[in-house]
């Protein structure tokens, strides 16, 4: 295979969670704290800002949100998180499991709390991956800080053209950039114009569907 080693993000990339889970518990939380403006987010306008400049500073730059209010968002968050359980994009397990059949190394890189993506892994029947970065690690850690692409390459000792960045978001294609590692844009999780302009315009694959990812790993 021409990677050695996937990684995939977890929401939207290999579950469906932006509009099953975290759109909705983002607009719940602004109905309590901001009741004059939650209208104004749309679904698009969410995930065009969570492309860039990405949810933290959407939280704490765009919304003003200080320390104390992001911890209580977290929370709130969680507690939704906790009660809600995104579905796996079809088409995904078969490729982790192909992947690491053929001797690959695959990871996950997730803004999401550990936790969450054990139960969503658990609860789709999802091959566990070899390795798992999360939100739980330090903020300068975290996407779209190159680190944990960096951690992989030493441990695994591999190049950087051997790994395989997959996300839906901005974060993810910093992080891979910023490893000099390849980045796949993984687009069949929504339709936002901006979005797939700039990934389209940017990235080393822009994917429509998860058949196409498989493509990418296995027949080329």
């Amino acid at each position: 295979m021409k990677y050695k080693c996937l990684v995939l993000d977890h929401d939207d990339t290999i579950v469906s969670s932006t509009a099953e889970i975290h759109y909705p518990a983002f607009v719940e939380y602004l109905k309590l704290t901001r009741p004059g403006a939650w209208q104004s987010w749309t679904l698009e306008e969410y995930l065009n800002k969570n492309f860039h400049p990405g949810i933290l500073a959407l939280l704490r730059d765009e919304l003003g949100m200080d320390e104390r209010e992001l911890d209580e968002e977290l929370e709130f968050w969680s507690n939704f998180v906790a009660s809600h359980t995104p579905t796996a994009f079809p088409g995904i397990s078969e490729i982790i499991s192909e992947f690491r059949a053929q001797g690959g190394i695959v990871a996950v890189d997730s803004h999401s709390l550990m936790k969450y993506i054990k139960r969503d892994f658990e609860y789709n029947g999802l091959p566990t991956p070899d390795v798992i970065y999360s939100w739980d690690l330090p903020e300068e850690q975290r996407k779209p800080s190159p680190y944990t692409v960096l951690e992989l390459i030493k441990k695994y000792n591999l190049s950087p053209s051997e790994v395989l960045v997959v996300d839906d978001l901005k974060p993810g294609y910093d992080m891979a950039r910023g490893a000099g590692a390849d980045f796949a844009a993984a687009g069949w999780a929504y339709n936002v114009p901006e979005i797939e302009a700039f990934m389209r315009k940017h990235c080393d694959y822009y994917l429509k569907s998860v058949e196409e990812l498989h493509k990418v790993l296995f027949e080329n």
